[in-house]
């Protein structure tokens, strides 16, 4: 904590604004915790969460007992202010910045000559400036000598952000050098990684890039799995083989590509220059295109029964989370309901119910299956054997069982 930023007002308490908070609280900073819905606010100042994350419960109820992290639905005046909401895109995959715009609204009000305004949401090009900064400067607020606006895009794998946070390199990018700089002193006074300083445009283009690389790399991967499975070729073994080369590294294929990161961020490049970005764009088709794949395996298996009992083993978009934000795998159960390909037993043990799903354990959804659809590896699942199978039909989309 350094002396010039000891309060921090962090608006957005999902999965980056609450890990953020907590930390910060058990740094020693002053935080307040804003977010829209009273359930997280209440829920919080409880020492509870709403989501989850290894070992997030623990931090959160340190910090609220020790009076270092309180939340609420309105802001407060405080020297740092971190805008961690969501940045999702629209209907025509154009960027949707509405949170960003109503959270800098929201703490506008409040921040006063010296304070720092960081943008943590991955976010187009420009973001900061034009729309962050813009939205200060219209509330009189002068944002090239008083008021200090960067960006630092988070840069963490659900599962371990909490260890990420704190051991990640960070960049930080401002809308001058002074508020670069001072953007860099407040991370370098809680990351152990390297924070490496840079503009705000190009901090911004860092993390799409970041992300528009491993989708295009799962792109490849995806698109091998499914010439694999013409060739009668297992696409699993085959990538191990290939990445025993020294200068390959081939990610792994799965029913799409899923989470908040990298299914939208290259959405952001590619709405910025259409005319350069073929190689996104076509990448993002393969993407798109998988879950569709997938739900035309399982109809073929399905047309071999009157009425198939279909277990769909995970609906988050990775192993081992809760998090269902665009989702493949719920997308392709969500498509196997709708046209009644079977009656269909959903097992998701990272959440405890679902609206449009009745949820079973895995031992009740595999003892009525026909057909298995493995959809995320969890820890659960990959614990699965082809024995424990006997006389059904497997679509393992991850290659967890073996």
């Amino acid at each position: 904590m350094t002396d010039e930023f000891r309060s921090v007002c962090v608006v957005g308490l999902g999965y980056i604004g609450l890990p953020t908070a907590s930390l910060l609280g058990t740094k020693g900073f002053d935080v307040l915790g804003v977010d829209v819905s009273q359930h997280v606010v209440d829920t919080i100042n409880d020492g509870n969460i709403h989501i989850v994350e290894p070992d997030l419960d623990i931090l959160v109820k340190s910090s609220v007992n020790a009076g270092k992290l309180k939340a609420s639905t309105t802001p407060q005046e405080s020297d740092v202010f971190i805008l961690a909401v969501p940045t999702p895109f629209k209907d025509n995959n154009e960027p949707d910045l509405h949170f960003v715009e109503q959270a800098t609204k929201t703490i506008a009000p409040y921040v006063k000559p010296g304070n720092l305004v960081i943008l943590e949401s991955t976010s187009p090009v420009g973001t900061t400036e034009h729309t962050v900064a813009r939205i200060l400067a219209e509330h009189g607020l002068d944002i090239e000598k008083d008021v200090l606006v960067a960006h630092c895009p988070e840069r963490v794998l659900p599962g371990r952000i909490l260890i990420e946070l704190v051991e990640n390199d960070r960049i930080v990018g401002g809308i001058n050098p002074i508020a670069t700089a001072k953007a860099g002193d407040f991370y370098r006074s809680f990351v152990r990684g390297e924070v490496l300083e840079t503009n705000a445009a190009t901090a911004e283009m860092a993390k799409l890039t970041e992300n528009a690389f491993r989708d295009v790399n799962i792109a490849f991967a995806n698109e091998i799995s499914m010439i694999c499975d013409n060739l009668g070729i297992n696409p699993w073994e085959l990538i191990e083989l290939a990445n025993r080369h020294p200068r390959v590294n081939i990610l792994q294929p799965g029913p799409g590509v899923g989470g908040h990161c990298i299914a939208v961020d290259p959405w952001f490049i590619i709405a910025s220059d259409r005319d350069n970005s073929r190689l996104l764009q076509s990448a993002r088709a393969v993407n798109d295109h998988k879950p569709d794949w997938v739900i035309e395996k399982v109809r073929q298996k399905a047309s071999r029964f009157k009425q198939p009992t279909i277990a769909c083993l995970g609906l988050a978009f990775k192993a081992d989370v809760d998090d269902l934000r665009e989702s493949p795998a719920l997308r392709i159960v969500h498509q196997i309901q709708k046209d009644a390909l079977g009656d269909v037993i959903v097992c998701e043990p990272n959440i405890k119910s679902h609206p449009d799903f009745e949820l079973a354990s895995m031992e009740e959804a595999l003892a009525q299956a026909d057909i298995v659809l493995l959809l995320v590896d969890h820890k659960q699942f990959r614990r699965l054997k082809a024995s424990d199978m006997k006389e059904k039909i497997l679509i393992d989309t991850r290659g967890a069982v073996r």
